[in-house]
């Protein structure tokens, strides 16, 4: 830069380097701040020769021919980037055996508990199992019968009485199902 071959132009804190050229229709290089100590800056035809049609159009060719390749590599190097991530995602020999170990030992213990099963004599018949559910209804529906009585009674209680619902609880002795975290079972 300080002998005038190439030019310097800052930008904020960057600077760009570039070759002289000779500004376009006047003949003469661009103005450029020279340092004092620099040596005369040499003509633009010592600089850089002009380039013919001919060459122009050869090194056009070369960048089509050089863009070409750079794309072809972008684009199988991708695609082996790809194939690598698809090969560190997936198991190894060693991984793979152990995982087929594994599922061969679950099917194995299935299978024994599905034997197990098959040959239980105490089945439950399809007419043990409705009288087991009508059974459990009746008591359902009773339990809530009975709840809903004793809360209607408590509450017409409380209502004349000077102190709180969980005085009076303790007072009587009452336990609650929520106190012991027993909720109504789920029907059948």
């Amino acid at each position: 830069a300080q002998q005038g071959r190439v030019r310097e132009k800052a930008y904020g804190k960057q600077k760009i380097y570039f070759a002289d050229q000779v500004s376009p229709g006047r003949g003469r290089p661009l103005p450029a701040p020279a340092p004092l100590t620099t040596p005369p800056r040499p003509s633009p035809q010592e600089q850089l020769p002009a380039a013919s049609d001919a060459e122009l159009r050869g090194l056009d060719g070369e960048i089509a021919a050089r863009s070409a390749q750079l794309q072809a590599l972008q684009q199988s190097c991708r695609h082996m980037e790809a194939e690598l991530k698809d090969l560190n995602s997936s198991m190894t020999t060693s991984e793979m055996a152990k995982e087929i170990e594994a599922l061969r030992k679950d099917c194995a213990s299935y299978t024994e508990k599905l034997e197990r099963i098959k040959s239980a004599t105490n089945h439950v018949t399809p007419e043990e199992k409705e009288k087991v559910c009508r059974e459990q209804q009746l008591y359902r529906r009773e339990w809530r019968r009975r709840k809903r009585m004793a809360t209607e009674l408590l509450d017409a209680i409380l209502e004349g009485y000077p102190k709180s619902k969980k005085q009076f609880f303790e007072e009587v002795g009452i336990e609650t199902d929520e106190e012991h975290g027993v909720v109504l079972p789920a029907a059948l």
